[in-house]
């Protein structure tokens, strides 16, 4: 299985900052140590032209020169740098790399990314581009130059946080569905209507959660393939911040039922034959440890996917 990272851009943030920046290379070392034949590597950044897929070039320039206004800088929550720049690239570039390899080998992942809340204007909650909204947006384009049929894209997203910006880029595209299992009094307030939300409770536990989880998969899938034609390529955002140790999620999901989480979601998409390229998303353990733990066994739980992929005979979908 492919898996990429960009930790090399990762952004030096100011002392008591909230985002657990850490995190991505605790994860990268953990893969190293613990998870045998995978071998992280880093993608090229995503170039102008690919943003402009989903992002105004007034944005691009902005981001790249440093010229966003102060209130727009506030809402990302990351101080302007030449780094942070260069990292929101690379975070771009790295699910443009795992789409790629997913629609070669069934799954591959992104040891970050999963920027859900950036719009197409605008970034928002420590998101600066909308990595899986242009990597889906990429993807479809290079299978159309290809001369093979469109490639239609399911996004699920797993996060504790709803995909606003997603939700928002992708409103009008029936060739991109949204499924956003997430909070409901949890970030973003304001909530952007995507193709199949599902609120869930402050406290909610394994059960109901894995339950609604199971509906919503089912529901999405028949309501895609009511026309008769299926996705092609999904993209998962896996956010270990819905487990009971994270400090902004307000769930109470455990390591075992986000291990069951991580299953049916994999287990859904290989019987349908759907490649997936998995990013990480959220996670702010109250100790960092516990959100990495989380994320290390995602990893895991893709690989065996992806091996599992692998073994199973016949080809999957032509996109």
């Amino acid at each position: 299985m492919q898996v990429f990272s960009n930790l090399r851009f990762s952004v030096d943030l100011p002392p008591g900052h909230r985002f657990p920046m850490p995190k991505y290379e605790l994860l990268r070392d953990r893969v190293l140590a613990e998870c045998p034949g995978l071998q992280p590597v880093e993608a090229p950044p995503a170039s102008d032209g690919e943003l402009a897929l989903v992002h105004t070039p007034a944005y691009i320039r902005a981001v790249a020169e440093g010229t966003l206004a102060p209130a727009a800088q506030r809402e990302i929550g990351f101080p302007w740098s030449e780094r942070m720049v260069q990292r929101s690239r690379r975070s771009v570039g790295a699910t443009i790399a795992a789409a790629r390899a997913a629609l070669a080998g069934g799954v591959a992942l992104h040891l970050a990314g999963g920027t859900h809340h950036a719009y197409a204007d605008k970034g928002s909650g420590y998101c600066v581009f909308n990595d899986v909204a242009v990597a889906a947006r990429l993807m479809q384009a290079e299978v159309f130059r290809r001369g093979r049929r469109g490639l239609r894209v399911w996004v699920i997203d797993l996060d504790v946080h709803q995909g606003n910006g997603t939700a928002a880029i992708f409103r009008a595209d029936p060739t991109v569905f949204t499924l956003s299992l997430h909070g409901a009094r949890n970030f973003p307030f304001r909530k952007e209507p995507g193709d199949l939300d599902v609120d869930l409770p402050d406290g909610c536990t394994d059960g109901p959660y894995l339950d609604a989880l199971e509906a919503a998969l089912d529901q999405a899938w028949q309501r895609q393939t009511a026309g008769g034609e299926a996705p092609g390529l999904a993209f998962y955002l896996a956010g270990a911040d819905p487990h009971e140790g994270d400090r902004l999620g307000r769930l109470r999901l455990s390591d075992a039922g986000l291990a069951e989480r991580d299953r049916l979601v994999f287990d859904t998409l290989r019987a349908h034959r759907v490649p997936v390229a998995v990013t990480m998303a959220g996670g702010y353990g109250r100790d960092i440890a516990t959100t990495v733990a989380v994320q290390l066994r995602t990893v895991q739980l893709a690989h065996a996917a992806w091996a599992a992929w692998q073994a199973e005979a016949g080809p999957g979908p032509a996109p």
